[in-house]
């Protein structure tokens, strides 16, 4: 019997070199979870065996069961490069239509031809689908898909509204409205333009001529143009004027004619209202083009687009937004539209949350996805694979989704890895005592060994 005692402690020792050769060997794979070899004295017993003489069988291996505490991070510079700090797992997918998931720490993700996100092992990194707010869509584990970086562009936005303050030169002579051209600059008295934007994108440049009225003080035309060519004004409402027929009107002695808007100032230099050719503006006392229409934008773009100049007149008193009529030379302190470019692809953030949102060259952003957590009720009961991935099992529950930063579930952190859990001084020291374990059953073995030698010498 005392041979088998010593070969199972010396089996016992063997394990447990094993599992601190496997941890050392391990101390660079990132997500990786150290094990413990948990042990179990046998005994055995019969109905009429007295308890107090039993001596032990020996020893047995129960489990070698993980750690799952939490590895050091490392910071690096790639985005796609995940750390889970707390609970949770990634989960992943050997394909895109497949339901066969695995579950890893492991967050060395980078893109494909295809641009998913994948491991090393080209398995799929899933997430749940998002709303246009950054909402999930839906956080259960069945509805994740695999996560995509769109090599798409950002949408263009049409300019709908342009913000505009500046300065009139009070002192400046005033002129004859019907001598407006805009291709003689002594016909106006200052002039601004604004890059805007139609419905695909396109860039067009929008230009305010200001002419101060010779004939009533304190006032001042506003005409507009789009790449060169003169467009008609409505109030805000959008009400139509005939150039012919309407009293705000420029160039008539030019062949120029078109509609415009007057700006009206005090004695003191404040802006008082707007007369559009339509009469008073009351609307926010905006000014707005007429349709600019397939002549001007040839592209093929929204032909109904129109676009409103806004003044920002408060009628309570003046303010620091208004436009001027002051003793200055002509400023513009401010010239902002709406519009946007198409944008292309610059970046891709990823929050503690898990959001994935892409940023694009014309300044806006877009939430793609939400990288999916994964917990289990019993860790340490997952089957473990190869490559620092698990898979469900009955002893460790049943897998349940859910977003980062929620619950239970630990943050993501992006442009950082997971350490393995290994302490290398710990797993040095394991391993000298599981050493002198070995050699001390391996000197039980001898001295049996002897014994029975000497036994069997008896003459």
């Amino acid at each position: 019997m005392s041979f088998n005692i010593a070969l199972s402690g010396v089996s016992a020792a063997q394990r447990d070199l094993d599992v601190t050769a496997n941890n050392i060997a391990n101390v660079n794979t990132v997500g990786f979870k150290e094990s413990r070899a948990e042990f179990g004295d046998v005994y055995a017993a019969s109905l009429l065996a007295g308890g107090k003489t039993k001596v032990g069988d020996g020893v047995l291996t129960q489990e070698v069961a993980q750690q799952f505490s939490q590895g050091s991070l490392q910071f690096t510079n790639t985005a796609l490069d995940l750390a889970i700090t707390g609970n949770g797992f990634f989960a992943t997918v050997p394909e895109i239509t497949s339901r066969d998931f695995s579950f890893t720490r492991a967050g060395q993700f980078k893109l494909d031809s295809d641009n998913f996100v994948v491991n090393s092992n080209g398995d799929n990194l899933l997430g749940f689908p998002v709303n246009s707010d950054g909402t999930s869509a839906s956080v259960a584990l069945s509805t994740t898909e695999p996560v995509r970086i769109p090599d798409s562009s950002g949408s263009p936005q049409e300019t709908s509204e342009v913000d505009l303050r500046m300065n009139l030169p009070a002192g400046d002579t005033g002129l004859d409205p019907q001598d407006f051209d805009p291709e003689d600059p002594a016909t106006y008295n200052a002039a601004t333009s604004v890059t805007v934007y139609d419905s695909l994108g396109d860039s067009h440049v929008m230009t305010y001529y200001f002419v101060k009225d010779n004939a009533v003080d304190n006032e001042w035309y506003v005409a507009v143009a789009i790449d060169d060519t003169l467009v008609d004004m409505t109030d805000s409402t959008g009400a139509d004027t005939d150039p012919a027929t309407a009293v705000n009107t420029l160039g008539g002695n030019t062949g120029n004619s078109v509609t415009a808007s007057k700006l009206i100032f005090s004695s003191g230099g404040d802006f008082t209202g707007m007369e559009t050719p339509d009469g008073l503006a009351t609307a926010d006392f905006k000014m707005q083009t007429e349709a600019l229409g397939a002549g001007i934008l040839a592209n093929g773009s929204d032909p109904t687009q129109q676009i409103s100049i806004d003044f920002n007149l408060s009628t309570g008193s003046a303010t620091p937004t208004e436009p001027t009529q002051f003793a200055s030379a002509f400023e513009v302190t401010s010239l902002e539209q709406d519009g946007l470019p198409v944008g292309r692809l610059t970046g891709i953030d990823i929050g503690p949350d898990g959001l994935v949102r892409a940023t694009f060259s014309n300044g806006t952003s877009e939430p793609i996805v939400r990288v999916a957590l994964v917990r289990f009720s019993n860790e340490q009961g997952l089957t473990q694979e190869s490559s620092t991935q698990w898979k469900e099992s009955i002893l460790s529950g049943e897998a349940l989704a859910g977003e980062a930063t929620t619950g239970t579930f630990g943050e993501i952190n992006s442009s950082a890895l997971e350490q393995a859990n290994v302490n290398l001084t710990t797993e040095l020291i394991d391993m000298i005592i599981a050493q002198r374990n070995f050699q001390a059953n391996s000197r039980a073995l001898e001295v049996n060994n002897s014994l029975n030698q000497t036994i069997l010498n008896i003459r």
